[in-house]
């Protein structure tokens, strides 16, 4: 049993087809294929029931895939140990969640985990799975809703996540505002936008800026109304400049997704985005 025959099996377990591992692993599937059968027969058991719709753990596999896990988590400490390699986690986020939340959780997790280099990619969303999927990226912070990736509109690939906060939308405007009948949106394709369009379907009448800063210069001048993250108008709202309007508050989830079978240990990394 050797690592690489591991790797393979774990990337198999993640993807569910020997493609999909080969692809995450950049490895031919015909290498990968040859590591799960060296794995099997050096054990002596079936790890996958074979189909043309694709790999699915037989109960041995299920049974070893954590400790496989495991194993390989262990087998990259020591790695780490023996060369002097601080282990370094990359971690990709949407431009406004790097400028307003990442900031923290960097320093929480430099409190905790001095020898952890963390590094930090800002990505619209689609760029940004895709990377986590590919193993370009450890892990992945964007907002989202309900009770499975990808619920606010858009699609994903099959990647692990967890909700680790909230992020409240307000619908706002100035006081008084005389063109509360403009609704001011992001682009397409922006989480903001996908709410706006989920909750406020009557408003005829948009404008479309590049940037939520954008937005809220022009609302805070009485030319709209928009539906504004409460990181981007607590400010405004504390000292009256805008004022949240009746329609109550919406909440997005904040949610790191990461890789089902990536070996690293994100556990850290977790805490501290939760804390």
């Amino acid at each position: 049993m050797e690592l690489r025959q591991l790797r393979g099996f774990v990337a198999v377990a993640a993807s569910g087809t020997v493609t999909g591992a080969a692809d995450r692993l950049e490895l031919s599937p015909a290498t990968v294929s040859e590591q799960v059968r060296t794995l099997e027969s050096g054990l002596g058991v079936t790890l996958f029931d074979r189909s043309p719709k694709g790999m699915v753990l037989t109960e041995h596999g299920r049974l070893l895939l954590p400790e496989a896990k495991r194993l390989l988590e262990h087998a990259d400490a020591i790695h780490r140990l023996m060369t002097d390699a601080r282990q370094r986690i990359t971690v990709g986020a949407l431009e406004t969640l790097v400028a307003t939340r990442l900031p923290a959780i960097f320093g929480r997790l430099a409190d905790r985990r001095p020898d952890l280099d963390l590094a930090v990619r800002s990505l619209m969303r689609r760029q940004l799975l895709t990377a986590v999927a590919r193993g370009e990226l450890d892990a992945g912070l964007l907002l989202d809703t309900g009770e499975s990736l990808g619920e606010l509109g858009f699609e994903t690939p099959e990647l692990s996540f967890v909700d680790v906060d909230t992020v409240r939308l307000f619908l706002v405007s100035r006081p008084g505002g005389a063109s509360a009948g403009t609704l001011l949106i992001t682009p397409e394709g922006c989480s903001f936008r996908m709410a706006a369009e989920r909750m406020l379907p009557t408003y005829e009448r948009r404008i479309e800026f590049d940037s939520v800063s954008t937005i809220r210069s022009w609302i805070t001048q009485g030319l709209g109304v928009a539906l504004l993250p409460e990181f981007a108008v607590a400010g405004d709202l504390a000292d009256g400049t805008l004022v949240a309007l009746d329609t109550p508050p919406a909440e997005l989830a904040l949610r790191v997704v990461w890789r089902e079978d990536d070996s690293r240990d994100l556990r850290e990394v977790l805490y501290a985005m939760a804390a």
